[in-house]
């Protein structure tokens, strides 16, 4: 049986001015963020989070959808067994693990699991 799967996360590249980037959307929408060091913030309201990916060597250059799921490991395989191109492998990071994906459309997403 497939696990229930969601995008629950928006990773923004502000790499250029992340600060800047960072009160604008607390300025426009009252957004309150967490930081996770100098250059990497996120909101953190349980719903549909963004995050603000500060770091030049780690940002994409375009937003990155981020799915939720249960079992990390079950989704890489499904992912695999679709035919998409693994981006990067599973890696850890303050709050989970995640591993990223081509789909065959060219898009770049990623998948996470706080375990």
């Amino acid at each position: 049986m497939m696990q229930t799967a969601r995008i629950d996360y928006v990773e923004l590249p502000s790499t250029t001015a992340h600060e800047l980037t960072r009160g604008f959307y607390a300025k426009a929408f009252g957004w309150t963020f967490t930081d996770y060091g100098p250059d990497y913030s996120s909101t953190t309201t349980g719903d549909v989070d963004v995050g603000l990916n500060g770091q030049p060597e780690d940002a994409l250059s375009a937003p990155l959808p981020v799915i939720r799921v249960g079992d990390l490991e079950a989704a890489f395989d499904a992912v695999v067994a679709a035919k998409g191109v693994i981006a990067r492998p599973i890696f850890s990071f303050p709050g989970g693990r995640r591993f990223h994906f081509i789909d065959p459309g060219g898009s770049e997403l990623a998948v996470w699991s706080e375990r």
